[in-house]
């Protein structure tokens, strides 16, 4: 029988309009307060204004949390339960809380906590690169050459590199050089899932250890593994050595796969992960919540995916 899975994603899609389907369907409010006191302004006013600060670490991380959760909110309760929860980076932490694991208000503080570790262990520009069209052996022996770290791994072809400005400058001339068909600085100023924030985990392990976390109603995917976590312990463990490790995002997806996920869902902003759950799950329904004008669509087009249709 088909099963659900759903995608929260990393910072880096945000736009104006990310919390309109929640705000149609008249849920998430105390997500967005919570979000309100976090960022001391409305977060939806500040969505919408398209602000350069939108990406900025410190209000992108709750912010997009936010968003995410706002959206399950909406399709709580009236969507099958999800067979899998997995969360891309940030995205990690807002699984847990869609599985059950954790409180969405306090979700969106952790995530503000999170930004704060990083950037408190980040000396000196930094950032994150795409690469895509090359053997992935290809593209990890570029990235080591030039200097910097494998963040992400992707597909068998396209991967994320974590360093410092100078590092990812050399990677994008030596991987465009080397026929790259995609060469993109992402809009994130931190070498995340790299050793430059080995010095984030502890803190961030420490206020995950002080939270309500608690054990998930349905298994949330390691981002570093695929491994189905169902325990608070092992959510304490891997939400912290994330920050500082490399990420198997296309591991996870098989996971999900191996778990009998047929149907995806991308809890947005943004619909980067559908796209790759459509790449990497042969057979896969994808879709993200940005793609529909609001809640009954979601629901409908979920429906008929389970039901084979």
């Amino acid at each position: 029988m088909s099963g659900l899975a759903l995608l929260c994603p990393g910072q880096g899609g945000q736009h104006p309009g990310m919390f309109d389907l929640a705000l149609a369907a008249g849920a998430g409010r105390p997500v967005l307060e919570a979000a309100r006191r976090i960022l001391g302004e409305d977060p939806v006013a500040l969505a919408r204004s398209a602000s350069p600060r939108l990406f900025e670490n410190a209000v992108a991380q709750p912010l997009v949390c936010a968003a995410t959760l706002a959206a399950w909110e909406a399709l709580r309760g009236r969507l099958p339960a999800p067979r899998a929860v997995a969360g891309y980076s940030l995205g990690e932490l807002s699984a847990w809380a869609c599985a059950g694991g954790l409180e969405a208000a306090e979700a969106v503080g952790l995530a503000a906590r999170r930004a704060a570790a990083m950037d408190a262990a980040t000396a000196g520009p930094a950032g994150l690169l795409a690469l895509r069209g090359l053997p992935l052996a290809t593209l990890e022996a570029l990235t080591v050459g030039a200097g910097a770290e494998v963040a992400i791994v992707n597909g068998p072809d396209h991967l994320v590199a974590g360093g410092s400005i100078a590092a990812l400058e050399a990677l994008a001339t030596t991987a465009t050089a080397a026929g790259a068909a995609t060469v993109r600085r992402l809009p994130i100023g931190v070498a995340a899932h790299t050793s430059a924030l080995a010095g984030a985990v502890a803190p961030f392990a420490a206020a995950l250890a002080a939270s309500g976390l608690h054990d998930p109603a349905v298994p949330v995917l390691a981002g570093t593994s695929g491994v189905a976590l169902r325990l608070r312990a092992d959510g304490v463990e891997a939400l912290s050595t994330q920050l500082g490790r490399r990420l198997e995002w296309a591991r996870v997806l098989a996971s999900a796969a191996e778990l009998g996920c047929t149907v995806f869902l991308e809890l947005g902003p943004g619909q980067a992960l559908a796209r790759m759950a459509d790449e990497n799950v042969p057979g896969a329904a994808s879709r993200s919540v940005d793609d529909f004008r609001g809640v009954e669509g979601v629901l409908r087009w979920v429906q008929a995916r389970l039901e084979g249709g």
